[in-house]
C-alpha cells in the first residue's frame, strides 16, 4: 500500500505519461506468475501443493501466530518447531521465498505469518507475488531518483556521515549539525531551524562484496557508513536501539547471491521446457536436496532498461554458504562464479550442456554478511521508534527502526517509516497507508486453514 501511494505520482522512465504505479500494475495484468516448479529434488519437481505438515506442525504453526511477542521474547524460531519441521515443502517454500533461517527470530516469523497469511493457499505457486517490469533498480530507484532531482533534491553520494551533534534541552533532542568525512577531509553541516534529518541506521546490503567467474567473493569485515553512524548515535542515546542485536552476528545472519549473465539462449530454454514456466511467470526454483539449500529465478527479458536483445540474465542465492557442495566441494563461499554454475547445473541435471553454457556464462556471486541482519532475534528497544521520544528536527527510516506489526525485508517497510517520520515531523494531517491484517478476515482464515492440511 505505502510502496503503491508513493509510486502512484512518480513517472515512469520508459513513458512519461505513465507513472510507476500504473507500469507495475500493467506488467502484473500481462505476467502472471504460476509456478510450476516451485521446488525439484533429483533434477525432478516435487508436488508442492502439499506442504507436507504434520499435526504438530500444524499446532506449533497456529500456536506461534496466537501468542504475543511479549511472550516469545527473543526466542528463535528453532526452538518452536521439532526438527522435522524444516524439512517440509512448507519450510522450503518459506524460508527460501523470505529468507528466513532456523535461528532467525520468532517474532519476525510470527509477524510475517500475519502479513501474508493470504498468500497460504498458492504459496506454492507464488500466485501472490507482484513483479517490477525490470529490476527494481531500474524501476523503482532510478525513476524516483530522476523524479526527485527534478524536484530540487542535491545527491551527495561521496560523504559519509559519521555522527550528528545534538541539543537538549526543554523541547528535546534537536539536530544541529550533521558530521561527515568527504574525500578524506572532515566537515560539517549545520542544520537550520526548518531543516529535518532523516538517518536510516544500518543497511542489509552493509559490507557487501562481488566475485567473479574466476574469483570467490570474500567475506568483508567492514560493515559500512550506516552501521558505524548508528553505532555511534546508540552509544550516546539509550533510545537510539542497539546495533549489536543486528549487525554482531554476521555468521547468522549472511549469503551469497549470483547473477548469471548470457549470449547463448540454451539455458534458458531448457529451464523453460524443465519448468513450464516462460521466463518471469515462475520465479523461484528451489532445490531441496541442496547442501546450499540453492534456488535459482529466471526473470522476464529484458531485466534490465537497454539489455541487447541477445542477452538473458538470471538471478540465484544460497542459504547454507558454509556447507559443502554437492558437486563441487567446496564451501559455497569459496566458490568462484564458474563452481556457482556447476553447482547449479548438476542439481538440475543439465551437466551434459555444461560446455555450452559456460562458454557464454558471466557469474558473479555476492557474498553479503549482514543480508538477514535484520531477522535475528530481538527484544523491545533494539529497534529505536521511528520518531524517538523527544526529538524535534530528527527520525530513523529504513529497516532497523520499530514499526508495530509490519515486516521487514520488504521495500514497503522501509516506505511506511518514510512516511511515518515525514508525516511526524512535518505535522501533516495525513495519515500513513492502511496496513493490511488479513488474520482478522474469517475468508482468508478458511482459506489458510485448508492449506494447512495439503
Amino acid at each position: 500500500m505505502c510502496m503503491f501511494d508513493l509510486l502512484s505520482f512518480v513517472p515512469s522512465l520508459t513513458d512519461a505519461t505513465r507513472s510507476v504505479r500504473d507500469e507495475i500494475y500493467d506488467f502484473n495484468e500481462r505476467f502472471i506468475s504460476d509456478s510450476h516448479a516451485r521446488l525439484v529434488a533429483g533434477g525432478e519437481k516435487l508436488d508442492a501443493s502439499n506442504l507436507g505438515l504434520s499435526n504438530k506442525d500444524r499446532l506449533d504453526l497456529t500456536e506461534i501466530m496466537a501468542v504475543s511477542e511479549a511472550s516469545l521474547g527473543a526466542k528463535r524460531i528453532a526452538e518452536l518447531f521439532q526438527p522435522s519441521f524444516f524439512k517440509t515443502n512448507f519450510w522450503f517454500m518459506w524460508c527460501t521465498t523470505f529468507a528466513f533461517q532456523p535461528w532467525h527470530s520468532a517474532v519476525e516469523l510470527k509477524r510475517y505469518l500475519h502479513r501474508f497469511i493470504q498468500e497460504l493457499p498458492r504459496i506454492h505457486t507464488l500466485g501472490g507475488v507482484r513483479r517490477t517490469p525490470y529490476n527494481q533498480y531500474d524501476s523503482i530507484v532510478r525513476p524516483l531518483v530522476a523524479w526527485l532531482t527534478e524536484q530540487g533534491v542535491v545527491f551527495s553520494t561521496a560523504a559519509k556521515v559519521t555522527d550528528l551533534d545534538f541539543r537538549y534541552g526543554p523541547r528535546g533532542k534537536h539536530v544541529e549539525r550533521i558530521r561527515y568525512l568527504e574525500g578524506g577531509l572532515a566537515a560539517a553541516l549545520e542544520i537550520g531551524p526548518d531543516d529535518f534529518v532523516f538517518v536510516t541506521n544500518g543497511s542489509m546490503t552493509g559490507a557487501s562484496s562481488f566475485g567473479s567467474m574466476t574469483t570467490p567473493a570474500r567475506l568483508e569485515t567492514d560493515k559500512g557508513g550506516a552501521w558505524a553512524l548508528w553505532e555511534t548515535l546508540a552509544a550516546k542515546n539509550e533510545d537510539f536501539g542497539r546495533p549489536a542485536a543486528f549487525d554482531g552476528h554476521i555468521d547468522e545472519a549472511k549469503w551469497l547471491s549470483f547473477t548469471v549473465t548470457l549470449t547463448d539462449p540454451t539455458f534458458f530454454n531448457l529451464m523453460e521446457v524443465f519448468t513450464g514456466n516462460e521466463a518471469g511467470t515462475g520465479g523461484l526454483v528451489t532445490l531441496t536436496d541442496s547442501s546450499w539449500l540453492m534456488s535459482v529465478v529466471l526473470a522476464h527479458q529484458p531485466h534490465f532498461i537497454g539489455q541487447p536483445d541477445d542477452v538473458q540474465v538470471c538471478w540465484g542465492y544460497g542459504l547454507l554458504v558454509d556447507q559443502e557442495g554437492d558437486f563441487v566441494k567446496k564451501k559455497m563461499s569459496d566458490c568462484t562464479g564458474e563452481e556457482l554454475l556447476v553447482e547449479l547445473l548438476g542439481h538440475l541435471r543439465l551437466r551434459a550442456h555444461k560446455e555450452q553454457i559456460l562458454k557464454s556464462a558471466n557469474c558473479i556471486p555476492c557474498m553479503m554478511p549482514l543480508i538477514t541482519s535484520q531477522f535475528m532475534p530481538r527484544v523491545a528497544g533494539d529497534r529505536p521508534p521511528v520518531r524517538p521520544v523527544g526529538t524535534t528536527n530528527f527520525a530513523f527510516i529504513g529497516q532497523y527502526c520499530e514499526i508495530p506489526d509490519d515486516v521487514v525485508f520488504t521495500v514497503e517497510y522501509s516506505v511506511r517509516a518514510a512516511q511515518t517520520a515525514v508525516y511526524s515531523l512535518l505535522g501533516l494531517k495525513k495519515a500513513v497507508s492502511p496496513l493490511y491484517k488479513g488474520q482478522y478476515d474469517p475468508a482468508v482464515l478458511i482459506k489458510a486453514a485448508k492449506a494447512f492440511v495439503r
